[in-house]
């Protein structure tokens, strides 16, 4: 369906999110800055941007937005992270629009300035707005760099001012420069979800499936401890609503409820965090058994690694212990392209077959070459 620029960029930021299951960067504040896909690909297409053009706006949104991430914590002030990513959005429409360094500039300002986003997003009971907020920074990006094209001025100086961002938002920092070579690159530096879960529970989750083998039926735990680092206690493992999620959105960011469903079904999908599950006696009862443990030793290994380590106490006495700091999919234990490949087709089966499956992946691989970003968007079926 055709839209205007900055809501194609917000419905198809949605669909990029939604599931929870795109990428990470772990530093003072977590990302997930594919994200800022969505806006690269909604400016790409007004100004007929080609496939090489559309890539090095990524990495550029990629660049800004981790960079930030490194720079500062807003979490810690109560913002979301989404609030630099109106920043990078922004920044990447711009480049692909033709603006020189002055419009981008103008295009940051008008970004930054009226999009501060209140970390209430992901705390509690979680909310749809949980898949929506970045794609809400995506649409305000695009709509900032539009006005910056047709010559709006914004609010300056964005972080220095008076009643800028240092003193608003984050306290102050230096602002950080931006990669002095390739192999620097901000891009080449995140991680990638293996299951469709919070990333900081992607280890609980390894330790949780190493260790259901020797469980044999989860009637035979007692109960079960997790020790854990502060990120991941604070976002996924503090709230009470974690221990009983109603939604989806609070059930895929619960390291007690990702933990159980892991050790329950011996896997986590999708169906994971449907209806079904989130009604499930026996499975709120596993959940209801996990105690969370704050580790300073475990903290002090974050964010380079995510250790969690996790104790099952059998009705019998028997304690089992496992213990995971590097999922499949963080940087440091990469993904195959045949795994990414075949995380693409998992999460697609139902909506595109074999033969559009095997035209996406080619298409995607010829991108670099292309002329336009049109034949990857092709690739993808109407409704």
């Amino acid at each position: 369906h055709l839209s205007s620029p900055e809501l194609a960029a917000f419905a198809t930021g949605v669909l990029f999110r939604y599931l929870d299951c795109n990428d990470t960067y772990l530093s003072l504040e977590p990302a997930h800055p594919s994200d800022n896909i969505a806006a690269v690909i909604a400016a790409a297409q007004v100004a007929g941007a080609t496939g090489k053009e559309a890539i090095v706006a990524t990495a550029l949104a990629y660049e800004i937005q981790c960079r930030l991430c490194d720079a500062a914590s807003i979490r810690a002030h109560g913002w979301d992270h989404v609030t630099y990513g109106a920043i990078s959005t922004s920044a990447a429409a711009g480049r692909l629009l033709g603006l020189d360094a002055d419009g981008i500039e103008q295009a940051v300002n008008l970004a930054g300035t009226p999009n501060i986003t209140l970390r209430q997003t992901r705390a509690g009971e979680l909310s749809e707005w949980k898949g929506c907020a970045f794609a809400n920074a995506s649409r305000n990006g695009v709509f900032a760099a539009l006005l910056a094209a047709e010559g709006l001025n914004g609010p300056a100086p964005l972080f220095e001012g008076e009643m800028g961002f240092f003193r608003q938002v984050s306290g102050e920092f230096e602002l950080p420069k931006l990669a002095a070579s390739p192999d620097d690159f901000m891009i080449l530096k995140t991680s990638i979800k293996f299951w469709p879960a919070e990333y900081h529970s992607q280890s609980a989750i390894h330790a949780a499936l190493e260790l259901r083998p020797q469980i044999g039926s989860i009637d035979r735990i007692a109960k079960i401890d997790i020790h854990s680092f502060d990120a991941a206690v604070d976002i996924i493992g503090k709230d009470p609503e974690k221990w009983k999620p109603r939604t989806r959105e609070t059930a895929d960011h619960s390291l007690p409820y990702c933990t159980a469903v892991a050790l329950a079904d011996g896997d986590v999908t999708l169906a994971s965090f449907d209806s079904t599950h989130l009604g499930d006696p026996a499975l709120i009862g596993l959940v209801q058994k996990i105690q969370i443990h704050r580790d300073s030793g475990l903290t002090a290994r974050y964010p380079k690694g995510i250790p969690n380590r996790l104790t099952v106490t059998l009705t019998d006495g028997t304690e089992l212990v496992a213990e995971n700091e590097f999922p499949r999919g963080h940087d440091q234990n990469p993904m195959s392209d045949d795994e990414l490949r075949a995380k693409v087709e998992k999460l697609a089966a139902s909506r595109l077959d074999q033969p559009a499956l095997d035209r996406l992946h080619t298409v995607c691989h010829q991108l670099p070459e292309l002329d336009s970003i049109g034949p990857v968007l092709e690739a993808f079926p109407a409704g």
